[in-house]
């Protein structure tokens, strides 16, 4: 399904994404695609893709960069990572390395899932920026809150994996996108 689903979306909107290509280029000044190393399945690092939404010199958000973040715009060309094989459709959102290479126990076994491009916790926390940022420190806050009941959320999601919750948290994405 991750494949078959990612191709037809692809194909479909191969447009938007030059589209959004030339634009991100001249917003950023940069390389429209943004790279940078998560934890996927078994804590393999891989690469993933983004649409570029900072400028590199400035280190400032730009504002149509804004604008691909809150649409989720910005994460479209994670399509062809699960093309690659690197994610899947539902599954943990891909974290950087020091989270979920980091997890004991039982929480180990969200590793055993190919990371994907929405969960029940992406959608939760798809505003995790906004929350991060009206914190004394999003850091600290990050890593006793949020991450903690992403774990819980993501090892819910393992022990309940079906088609079924799958196309339940796909449907629930759509829904939810502004």
């Amino acid at each position: 399904m991750d494949y078959g689903l990612s191709f037809a979306v692809i194909l479909l909107i191969l447009p938007v994404f030059f589209v959004l290509m030339i634009l991100v280029s001249f917003d950023t000044g940069f390389s429209p695609v943004f790279r940078q190393e998560r934890v996927g399945k078994y804590g393999k690092i891989f690469v993933i893709y983004k649409f570029r939404t900072y400028h590199i010199k400035t280190h400032t958000k730009s504002s149509f960069g804004k604008w691909m973040r809150k649409t989720k715009l910005d994460e479209l060309p994670q399509l062809f990572n699960i093309l690659k094989g690197d994610m899947s459709l539902v599954g943990p959102r891909p974290d950087i390395p020091g989270y979920y290479d980091k997890l004991e126990n039982e929480d180990r076994l969200i590793l055993n899932l190919k990371p994907g491009l929405t969960s029940e916790a992406g959608i939760k926390y798809r505003d995790e920026e906004e929350i991060l940022n009206q914190q004394k420190d999003p850091l600290k806050y990050n890593d006793e809150v949020l991450f903690p009941e992403k774990v819980k959320m993501n090892l819910e999601y393992y022990h309940r994996l079906s088609f079924k919750n799958d196309m339940y948290i796909l449907l629930k994405t759509f829904s939810v996108l502004r």
